[in-house]
């Protein structure tokens, strides 16, 4: 891998390199790195994402310019009160072409921060965490947009017959959590209905009831006896 033919103008361009050719302090060194081997760098401000990634033996920028459906603050804030999703669409692309992504927005109470999940790469990790929150309106909200996304991955294989294979992996992701969504949901309502009947028994079944007042009755009799006796 060569680093000393790095595309400095286009990298100065976009603020990734300074005139005096050292990386933005905005990179920390592991960031420098990873770029330098591939990785890709993102850049959010708004609801507009910027992409680069080096490329032809670090030759090459290629930039992506991608926006969202929201503005990231927008769906910070929001994600405190509840799971948020967003789309992102590449803006490189004419509007009949456009590649819609499904990012997932999560708060992490415990460490006080916001982590962004892709639905499809992180779909797995996205509904143990949602369904471990045991919210059926949450579960209901999730399942919804698993379904959006289903709809539009199809409608993209018969738009992109020689790419079919490539989505139907998607598709087929989608659809497995869709299917375990679901089975979680009536799960989920199967345990709260058995609760709210057993409550519902305790409290109206009558024997129980007239059971516990002979109870109480009893233990009254007793405690006068003793009081009798002490006399």
């Amino acid at each position: 891998m060569e680093n000393h033919n790095l595309p400095t103008e286009d990298l100065k361009t976009y603020g990734i390199i300074k005139d005096d050719l050292t990386f933005s302090e905005k990179l920390s060194t592991e960031d420098v790195r990873k770029f330098l081997q591939g990785y890709t760098i993102v850049a959010d401000n708004d609801r507009n994402r910027a992409t680069f990634q080096l490329t032809d033996n670090n030759t090459q920028l290629k930039v992506i310019f991608l926006e969202r459906d929201k503005s990231l603050s927008e769906i910070l804030k929001q994600s405190k009160e509840k799971v948020q999703y967003t789309d992102i669409k590449d803006l490189s692309k004419s509007p009949a072409d456009w590649n819609i992504e499904k990012k997932v927005f999560i708060f992490d109470k415990e460490n006080n921060k916001t982590t962004e999940f892709d639905c499809i790469k992180n779909a797995a990790e996205i509904t143990a965490i949602i369904a471990d929150q045991k919210d059926l309106q949450e579960l209901g909200q999730y399942k919804s947009e698993l379904q959006k996304l289903k709809n539009y991955l199809s409608d993209k294989v018969d738009q992109y017959p020689e790419i079919a294979k490539a989505i139907a992996k998607d598709i087929n992701i989608v659809s497995r959590k869709l299917d375990s969504v679901t089975r979680i949901s009536i799960e989920d309502k199967r345990m709260r209905n058995s609760i709210n009947s057993d409550v519902q028994i305790n409290v109206n079944d009558r024997d129980r009831y007239e059971d516990a007042n002979r109870v109480r009755e009893n233990e009254e009799q007793q405690q006068e006896e003793k009081r009798r006796f002490r006399r």
